[in-house]
């Protein structure tokens, strides 16, 4: 048994020291590839040359990317927290709950190039909105809907559920309980998941592509605005063979982001605690 233990600990030790080293791994290898091309121009300036791209730099992508993953992440995360409440707190029909959950499960499992499609054809074809911000946030928002609202409804069940019953026990109103006390106390995960679901919306190509993303274009200043995204101006550049160094480039940048994202949002999570 001793021996089974300890083989046990073994295989998650390296488990854990291999996912560390893979994360660490490909941070440094974007890093080294890409080196030559961060600049303080390659970060603030806008794409140049022929091919477009080449030279220059990819600020309208990072604000693109930016603007459409925090959108769609605050839009996912009213509509996730409100329905984990639901789940959690409200929903007293096991049957009912089976189903929004099956529902969720299967919306998960759906290819993001699928979502990316519907969007196009409910959104710009069928409503007739402009490939743009809004459009391509509201896809990305029903791409990450079941990312978020999973994960905050495990949280809710982990973390406050017996202070839900206690404060219900005291006679104090369920919804009362649910926003002074309930969310309070799993803040701290809400936010993370949050942050994941914005960076997931970041990352995704294909809904961007078909919905609001174009390979030339300034800052956003409009919901209805067309946008660059790195996912997308990435794809360009390794797609068309226009240049390794600058889509290595491109690629560190999106993760360094990507990283401060999720550190923000638990840094601000665990505000709570202090």
């Amino acid at each position: 048994m001793k021996l089974k233990d300890c083989m046990f600990k073994i295989w998650v030790l390296l488990s854990g020291a291999a996912i560390i080293l893979i994360t660490i791994g490909v941070f440094l290898y974007l890093l080294y590839k890409g080196f030559g091309v961060i600049t303080w121009e390659f970060i603030f300036g806008s794409p140049k040359g022929i091919p477009l791209g080449t030279e220059g730099g990819i600020f309208p992508a990072i604000a693109g990317s930016l603007f459409s993953g925090i959108l769609s992440g605050l839009l996912g995360g009213i509509l996730g927290l409100c329905t984990a409440v639901y789940l959690v707190f409200y929903c007293e029909n096991e049957t009912i709950k089976s189903y929004v959950l099956q529902s969720l499960q299967c919306l998960a499992g759906i290819p993001s190039v699928v979502v990316g499609l519907f969007g196009y054809s409910f959104l710009i074809v069928g409503l007739g909105i402009n490939k743009s911000l809004l459009s391509a946030s509201i896809t990305l928002t029903i791409m990450i809907i079941p990312f978020i609202t999973i994960r905050i409804k495990k949280a809710l069940e982990e973390t406050s559920k017996d202070q839900f019953i206690g404060s219900l026990s005291l006679g104090i109103p369920k919804g009362y309980t649910i926003v002074r006390l309930v969310i309070p106390n799993a803040f701290k995960y809400i936010m993370t998941s949050l942050g994941l679901g914005t960076v997931f919306a970041m990352g995704a190509t294909a809904p961007v592509m078909f919905t609001g993303a174009v390979i030339m274009s300034g800052v956003p200043s409009r919901l209805t605005d067309p946008f660059m995204s790195l996912p997308y101006h990435l794809y360009i550049l390794v797609n068309e063979g226009l240049s390794a160094e600058m889509a290595y480039g491109t690629a560190f940048v999106l993760i360094v982001i990507v990283l401060l994202i999720n550190l923000i949002c638990h840094f601000i999570g665990n505000l709570e605690d202090m």
